[in-house]
């Protein structure tokens, strides 16, 4: 089938009670039993929810993978990554990755004895130099958050094959609209629902999805025994929005292309950041690996006083958190997304004071390019 079609129909049938179109919002914590050690095979929600294994099937498909496991965060799902490793082992992993992967692995997950090495992996050979005898956990972020650095997934796979490692890939930024790492090799794909998924700006959740049985086998009993699962009704907005992914996400590269065009034209900015420019150091590779650019713009306007002015003069755009929602938002990563990121290595990745993110929407693009201008004016 295709995206559009999976996107309405996969994991979706009509109630067998009453034939409602819609999967039910299944909002109940347990279910009853016919008799002793007799069930329907639901038992208890934290377990098993219909509504949940909708969306698992749902996102599943659309990312060409056989299992999808829900979380209640996108943070939830990326913790529960760990359990697949154990004290002593060793995972290497993007070092411009979202701000609160950062923290959840540099600053928690250590305590726990687990160590990570933070490599530029747009370079492949600093993967491969990175990998140790203790090795587990090959994790990228393509394109990366926010510097939209690009990574070679089928180089990635292949290095992880080579030394039997995990590969994991956060396709939060693409969607599965725009790219699919499962397809290049990749074991793991891991998304924030809150963002293009659900697209709506109105829940938190994650999902990760695989088609390596054991995989799915160890990260559902994790799902199930440490219980970070989302409600039934966070389950049932986010399946009504990947019905719409296909018609949002062409509205969000469009107006993106032509946003990110506009500040590279117009001088406004010291450096615009966006896969889609042919200037971007990884254009031929993202074109290679993606369907498309995607929505999110980052540029650079040299000094904090100038990005301030952007931040707090813009109208339409707003100030906030978070990203992927039909509305534009604007955000500052050096003090909000990525403030747990020492200084120095932020600015290492090319992530300064200056440093503007931009989450285009779907409002009319001349409206959004007249409300940055009129905050420069």
């Amino acid at each position: 089938m295709g995206f559009s079609t999976d996107a309405i129909h996969a994991g979706q049938t009509p109630d067998p009670t009453t034939g409602a179109v819609i999967t039910p919002i299944y909002q109940t914590s347990t279910y009853a039993q016919y008799e002793l050690g007799k069930s329907t095979g639901f038992e208890y929600a934290r377990t098993h929810n219909l509504t949940r294994q909708s969306l698992e099937k749902n996102i599943a498909a659309l990312e060409k993978g056989k299992y999808g496991i829900a979380f209640a965060s996108g943070l939830a799902a990326t913790h529960a990554l760990m359990s697949l490793v154990k004290a002593g082992d060793h995972i290497v992993i993007s070092n411009n990755v979202y701000g609160g992967t950062y923290r959840l692995y540099e600053l928690n997950m250590k305590n726990y004895g687990l160590d990570f090495t933070w490599v530029d992996s747009t370079d492949l050979n600093n993967i491969q130099d990175a990998i140790r005898p203790n090795t587990k956990i090959i994790y990228v972020e393509t394109p990366t958050n926010p510097m939209l650095n690009i990574t070679d997934l089928k180089g990635v796979a292949a290095i992880a094959k080579k030394n039997n490692l995990i590969s994991v890939c956060d396709n939060t930024f693409m969607s599965p609209y725009f790219q699919n790492p499962l397809t290049f090799g990749i074991d793991i794909v891991i998304h924030s629902t809150t963002k293009y998924l659900n697209g709506h700006s109105d829940i938190i959740g994650g999902i990760l999805i695989t088609s390596d049985e054991k995989i799915y086998e160890r990260l559902r009993y994790i799902q199930n025994a440490a219980g970070g699962v989302p409600s039934p009704f966070d389950c049932w907005l986010v399946l009504r929005s990947t019905k719409t992914l296909a018609v949002r996400m062409k509205q969000h590269e469009e107006n993106a292309k032509q946003f990110a065009k506009f500040l590279n034209d117009s001088g406004y900015a010291k450096r615009v950041i966006y896969p889609g420019l042919k200037n971007h150091p990884q254009h031929e590779l993202a074109k290679k690996q993606m369907r498309g650019f995607g929505g999110m713009v980052s540029a650079d306007f040299g000094t904090i006083e100038n990005a301030k002015k952007v931040l707090n003069g813009v109208k339409l755009f707003t100030l906030a958190e978070s990203l992927g929602g039909v509305e534009s938002l604007i955000s500052h990563p050096a003090s909000m997304t990525h403030a747990s990121v020492p200084k120095v290595e932020r600015e290492k990745m090319g992530l300064t004071e200056s440093l503007v993110r931009f989450s285009i929407g779907i409002e009319d693009i001349e409206d959004l390019i007249a409300d940055v201008e009129q905050a420069l004016m």
